[in-house]
């Protein structure tokens, strides 16, 4: 399902591999909008930081846009911080006098929520980058690569793909389209396969994946089922450059306009299988990028050759951290 990835946001590398343009209208929208929805957390740390050095007067504006984001998402969390330390002085105080199984219970889930919002105000104002900084995962935004009037163009965009026609509601009803399933291309996705292709740069992908199929071995009867979160990574470490589809829906009465797009997957390589997981992304050949992007829609079977045609690297695992 490509659960999670780690995206390449380093904008100015990619633009001179690829010979893209970014939409810089695109991201200054996306990071106001974000501010003012109180959605921070939705934009991953490495894309805001691909800002950091701004070459241009529209860069250094989503550069300020995103150092006030920032500042708002450490205050928020600073005042956070300060209700939690509050609540855990108060079920101290009722531990000291007459212990109950409330105050037991306030004061871990203070102590438990002052330790993660520490963490997460650490992150927001770190400036060293961590791979963890670079990934997505349902809902957040990424920069996906596309065709606009022929020009490969950078736009970011949400993980996660409202199809065409659809509304929140139908969209909430459905949650699972951040996967666009091969098998399913022509039916479910026929609307966006043939017209509307994207490019994903990512270093490695996460999954789910069920803990005795990993082990190689059956459920036990009254064993419950678990699961665990594992990262995929090409050996040798490289770029790939992942077939997605995108959508954009038009906003109307005050909504905001959005493009979201989702990740093609396929039955899996060798490897995969063998560590319990049914899915996998499908790496796009560099040489095959301009016809992916600019799809035929009464040729679909040159799409599916493209596909077919894919880069095949063997994928390494480990337990996410």
């Amino acid at each position: 399902m490509c659960y999670a990835a780690q995206i390449k946001a380093d904008f100015r590398k990619f633009t001179r591999e690829y010979g893209a343009v970014i939409s810089l209208g695109q991201f200054f929208e996306l990071f106001w909008r974000k501010r003012k929805e109180q959605e921070w957390q939705k934009l991953p740390k490495a894309m805001r930081m691909a800002f950091a050095q701004p070459g241009s007067d529209q860069e250094r504006e989503i550069a300020a846009s995103i150092a006030a984001g920032d500042r708002e998402q450490a205050n928020a969390l600073e005042a956070q911080l300060f209700r939690q330390k509050a609540r855990l002085v108060q079920a101290q105080r009722a531990l000291a006098g007459r212990p109950t199984r409330k105050a037991e219970n306030e004061q871990r889930i203070a102590i438990d929520k002052i330790a993660r919002l520490q963490q997460n105000l650490a992150d927001l104002q770190r400036t060293a980058p961590t791979a963890e900084d670079a990934m997505i995962f349902p809902g957040y935004y990424a920069p996906v690569m596309i065709a606009i009037e022929g020009r490969r163009t950078i736009v970011p965009m949400r993980y996660r793909c409202r199809l065409p026609g659809w509304d929140v509601s139908m969209e909430r009803k459905k949650p699972g389209t951040y996967n666009a399933r091969r098998d399913n291309l022509e039916t479910a996705w026929r609307q966006l396969f043939g017209y509307r292709h994207g490019i994903l740069p990512i270093r490695a992908f996460r999954e789910h994946v069920a803990r005795h199929r990993l082990e190689h071995r059956e459920l036990d009867p009254h064993e419950k089922e678990q699961s665990v979160v594992l990262e995929f990574r090409p050996d040798p470490p490289q770029d790939l450059l992942i077939a997605c589809l995108w959508s954009f829906h038009q906003g109307e009465a005050g909504e905001p306009n959005l493009y979201s797009f989702a990740a093609i997957t396929d039955e899996p390589p060798p490897e995969v299988a063998a560590a319990g997981h049914d899915r996998c992304v499908i790496p796009i050949k560099p040489q095959n990028v301009d016809a992916w992007l600019n799809p035929d829609p009464g040729n679909l079977a040159a799409l599916h050759a493209i596909l077919d045609d894919r880069e095949r690297p063997f994928f390494e695992y480990r337990l996410a951290a």
